[in-house]
C-alpha cells in the first residue's frame, strides 16, 4: 500500500502571507481547501493510511518539487482547490488527469464519483484531461512523479456550491477520502511496470510509423529524445520538462510535447501513440493565415464541449469560416477565441445569447456595456473585422460593423499572445485562446 499526497491549493506565499486564492462570499480558496485537507488527512489517518501533507507556504513549484523530492513509486498525489465563474450560476465538481492516460482517467472518475455519493447535490462536471483546463495544461499533473489527480471540488463564487462546502465540510472529506482509498488501494506494485522492463510502444509521426519504440511508464507515452530533431523541437526552451534515462536511451513524456504545438493522440489497439507537428503547414498563433480545419471538425469539437452547441447558431461554424476567409484570419483562432469568450456558446457571463456578440465587444460609449448585433452573422463579421484591427493595417472588405474598430490601434498585436492586456485586461488571455486551439487540433487527429 503506498502513500498519499495532499495539496491544498491557493496562491502559496506572497510578500510573507499565504496568497488567499479566489476570494468570494466572505471568505478564501486557501482557507476553505486548508480546513477540507485537515480533515481528510484525520479520515485517511483514522483509517490507517500514511498520509503526507504539502506545507502550506510552497508555491505551486515548490508543491511538486515537494512531492517529487518525497515520493515512491506506488504513492500517490492529489491537489484539492475551488474553481472560479463570472457568474455565480457556475458550479459543480470535477477532476483533471493528465491528457492521453486512461489509467489516469479511471482513477479521476474513482475519486469523483466517490465524492457525488456523499454530495449528490454537487453538480457533476466530469472528469477532464488537463488540456481541457484553461491553460492547456496543468503542471501539478504534468511534472509530479508520481500518480497525480487535481481535484476542483466546486466554485467558491457559487453560493450554493460554498454553501454545501461550509455547511458539509466533513461529508466533502469522508467522499474525497474514500475515493483516495480506492484509487491508492489499485496502485500496488504488480501494477507498476519493473523499471527494467517498461512495455514498448510504437511511434507515428506526422502520419508515419518510424523505426524507433517508445516505452509506457505508469500509464504515459514516453518518446527517445533524439526523435525531436524530426519535429523540429528545441528542449534548450523548455529546461522543466522532465527527462528519464532506460535502458542508456533517454525518454520524455509525449504529452509535454503540446506546447511545442505538437498534437498528441493514442491509438490503444496497435499501442502507438501519435506525433502531428502543427507547425507543418505554418505558425499557428499567427492572426493573418488561414485555418486547416474543416466546417464538421468544428462542429464535432463544439458538440464535445456542450452537446447543445449548436441549437441556437446551427450555422455559427460555417459563419466563421465564411467571414474569416473573406479577410485573411485564421477561422480557428477566431473560432477558438469564441469558445474562450462565450464558454462554448452557453454564454454562462453577462453577454446573453441574443446580443450576438460572440467576442466580449464594447459599444462605443465604452464602459461596461456590451455590444448587441442584429443576427449571428453580423455579430460574428465584427469579431472578426476587430481581430483584423488588432493583427493588420489592412483594409477591410466589407462596410465596418465592429463598433470599436476606429479605436484600435492597426497591427499592434500580429500574433495570438499579444492580445493579452488589449483585447482582455487578463494577461493570460492569448494562452488560454491557445489552449483551445491546441485542443481543436488535437481532436482532429
Amino acid at each position: 500500500m503506498g502513500r498519499i499526497f495532499i495539496s491544498a491549493a491557493h496562491g502559496g506565499r506572497e510578500g510573507g502571507r499565504i496568497d488567499p486564492g479566489t476570494v468570494a462570499g466572505g471568505t478564501t480558496e486557501a482557507r476553505e481547501m486548508i480546513l477540507l485537507r485537515d480533515l481528510i488527512v484525520t479520515e485517511l489517518r483514522s483509517r490507517n493510511w500514511e498520509v503526507l501533507s504539502v506545507p502550506d507556504d510552497l508555491s505551486a513549484q515548490g508543491t511538486i518539487t515537494w512531492i517529487n523530492s518525497r515520493s515512491r513509486p506506488r504513492d500517490v498525489a492529489l491537489e484539492i482547490q475551488t474553481d472560479a465563474a463570472a457568474s455565480p450560476s457556475v458550479r459543480g465538481a470535477t477532476v483533471y488527469y493528465i491528457a492521453n492516460n486512461s489509467d489516469r482517467r479511471k482513477h479521476a472518475e474513482i475519486l469523483l464519483l466517490a465524492l457525488l455519493r456523499k454530495i449528490p447535490q454537487l453538480p457533476n462536471r466530469g472528469v477532464k484531461p488537463d488540456t481541457n483546463s484553461g491553460f492547456g495544461s496543468l503542471i501539478f499533473c504534468r511534472q509530479t512523479t508520481i500518480a497525480s489527480l487535481q481535484m476542483q471540488v466546486g466554485f467558491l463564487t457559487s453560493p450554493d456550491d460554498r454553501f454545501l462546502l461550509q455547511n458539509r465540510r466533513r461529508d466533502f472529506a469522508v467522499g474525497i477520502a474514500d475515493g483516495l482509498a480506492s484509487w491508492g488501494g489499485i496502485i500496488d506494485p504488480g501494477s507498476i511496470p519493473p523499471e527494467t522492463n517498461y512495455p514498448i510502444i510504437n511511434i507515428n509521426i506526422n502520419g508515419k510509423n518510424v523505426n524507433e519504440k517508445g516505452v509506457l511508464i505508469n500509464g504515459n507515452s514516453y518518446i527517445p529524445i533524439s526523435l525531436l530533431n524530426s519535429l523540429n523541437i528545441d528542449l534548450s526552451t523548455a529546461p522543466d520538462i522532465r527527462q528519464v534515462a532506460y535502458k542508456q536511451i533517454v525518454y520524455i513524456k509525449a504529452v509535454d510535447l503540446q506546447r511545442f504545438n505538437v498534437s498528441v493522440g493514442w491509438d490503444g489497439t496497435t499501442r502507438t501513440v501519435k506525433l502531428r507537428s502543427n507547425l507543418a503547414s505554418g505558425q499557428i498563433d499567427k492572426i493573418m493565415s488561414s485555418g486547416k480545419t474543416t466546417k464538421e471538425q468544428l462542429e464535432s469539437f463544439l458538440k464535445s464541449n456542450d452537446n447543445n452547441a449548436l441549437v441556437q447558431f446551427p450555422d455559427i461554424t460555417q459563419l466563421y469560416i465564411d467571414e474569416a476567409n473573406k479577410e485573411g484570419v485564421n477561422y480557428d483562432i477566431a473560432f477558438s477565441q469564441m469558445c474562450l469568450e462565450t464558454d462554448y456558446l452557453r454564454f454562462s457571463g453577462d453577454i446573453k445569447a441574443e446580443q450576438n456578440n460572440f467576442a466580449g465587444l464594447g459599444t462605443v460609449g465604452g464602459g461596461s456595456e456590451s455590444a448587441t448585433f442584429a443576427s449571428a452573422r453580423i455579430g460574428v463579421r465584427a469579431h472578426i473585422q476587430h481581430l483584423k484591427a488588432y493583427a493588420s493595417s489592412e483594409a477591410l472588405r466589407e462596410e465596418v460593423v465592429d463598433p470599436r474598430f476606429r479605436f484600435v490601434t492597426r497591427g499592434v498585436a500580429p500574433l495570438v499572445g499579444d492580445l493579452s492586456g488589449r483585447w482582455s485586461a487578463s494577461l493570460d488571455y492569448g494562452t488560454r485562446i491557445l489552449a483551445i486551439l491546441r485542443k481543436l487540433y488535437d481532436s482532429t487527429q
